[in-house]
């Protein structure tokens, strides 16, 4: 039997205890509270290991006493089930991975930044939902997240029609699979929308001529990054990367990896880019690696975004609509089909796939339709060219055929 005395002020649990004495404090200056405790370690002494008061008493024991009894008693606390995963231990887990792709080569840190800005945003929807569980992200709340970042892109100013939603549904699929792959989630709860990026309703958007030479007239002090777009087809990124060590000015080419798709591009440079890069050349004395385009505003290294604006500002000075740095690149690709190159030479010039240039450029390209419109309305033809030969084959056919 266990009883309860008092020494000094601290009251303690003295007694026998599955063949054991004990003596243990209580940790309570209060008469009735040790008397309670007491009677509740005596029904669990009882009980044995599958008492369901030791769970309680941990919380009210001393640490030492609780450890004493639990041992006599064979007691063994249980590991507390794991919390259930929630969206910002995948978004830990994914930017791990992401980092040690990065490290490896294998992710781009660009494309890094933009799944960055798809996660924030979707955060910032689970929080206004009050979700975090994983458990809890169906599809049906994804799919009104897609609702809800519609919403907000039709509000913005470079929304674009929220052409944007196929890229985040992508990289919202790709991270939620990496969920999958760690158990996290049983299924991928995001639907696609698409390939980000297609659009059957537009495709290449060069200039015309006319564009060009206002566009020229207009460049004033972006001379130089009009030349080097209008000439290379660069991607505004590889545009701004650019470096004096790329130019073979020998061979007079530029060798370029790019920075998308990492493929190793050899671009001829045109005469008047050639020009235009030795002016600036004797102008600066760069090193190798210092970057070839410079903010005119500040002497600066130019950056994307700034190419992106200077490129509109340029537009606007020429009376020439959404002159953005990518309808440079379209300009040379389809300037490319029309001298008569084919999509191999225009993808390897680019530092694309056959199928892009196939799929964005050469249907845009009013002569290369006006030349299949002469094959087809060629007087030439099955019809012609085999005709008595499949008359004949009528013939002897209706002749074999029984009556």
């Amino acid at each position: 039997m266990l009883s309860v005395r008092k020494r000094r002020r601290i009251y303690r649990l003295e007694g026998r205890a599955c063949g054991q004495y004990v003596r243990l404090s209580l940790g309570t200056r209060d008469g009735d509270y040790a008397v309670r405790l007491k009677d509740q370690v005596q029904s669990a002494m009882l009980e044995g290991s599958d008492s369901k008061l030791w769970p309680e008493l941990r919380q009210f024991l001393p640490r030492t006493a609780f450890e004493r009894l639990a041992a006599l008693a064979g007691y063994a606390e249980q590991p507390a089930p794991p919390a259930p995963p929630t969206w910002a231990d995948l978004v830990r887990s994914f930017s791990a991975e992401a980092e040690q792709r990065i490290s490896i080569g294998k992710f781009r840190a660009t494309t890094w930044a933009r799944y960055q800005q798809t996660l924030k945003t979707f955060s910032a929807f689970l929080a206004e939902q009050s979700l975090q569980d994983l458990a809890l992200v169906t599809r049906s709340v994804v799919e009104r997240f897609k609702a809800w970042r519609m919403e907000q892109l039709r509000e913005s100013r470079n929304a674009r029609g929220g052409k944007s939603l196929p890229l985040d549904a992508a990289i919202l699929h790709r991270v939620f699979a990496h969920a999958v792959e760690c158990e996290m989630v049983e299924r991928n709860p995001v639907r696609l929308e698409g390939r980000p990026g297609d659009d059957p309703e537009r495709g290449a958007q060069p200039f015309t001529g006319e564009q060009l030479g206002r566009l020229r007239q207009a460049a004033g002090q972006d001379l130089l990054v009009f030349l080097l777009l209008r000439w290379t087809g660069f991607r505004g990124s590889d545009a701004v990367g650019l470096r004096w060590e790329e130019i073979d000015w020998q061979a007079r080419e530029i060798h370029r990896l790019t920075q998308k798709r990492r493929k190793r591009v050899v671009v001829p440079v045109h005469q008047e880019l050639l020009f235009a890069l030795e002016a600036e050349r004797d102008r600066r004395l760069p090193q190798p690696q210092d970057c070839v385009l410079l903010n005119p505003a500040t002497d600066k290294h130019l950056t994307r975004p700034r190419l992106y604006e200077r490129m509109l500002a340029l537009g606007q000075r020429a009376q020439v609509p959404n002159a953005h740095p990518h309808r440079f690149r379209d300009t040379f690709a389809v300037d490319l089909l029309l001298k008569g190159a084919n999509a191999y030479d225009v993808a390897r010039l680019l530092g694309d796939t056959i199928e892009t240039v196939e799929k964005h450029y050469a249907p845009f390209v009013r002569e290369l339709r006006e030349r299949a419109r002469r094959f087809v309305e060629s007087g030439e033809g099955l019809e012609i060219r085999e005709g008595p030969r499949t008359v004949l084959a009528h013939r002897v056919g209706d002749a074999k055929r029984p009556n």
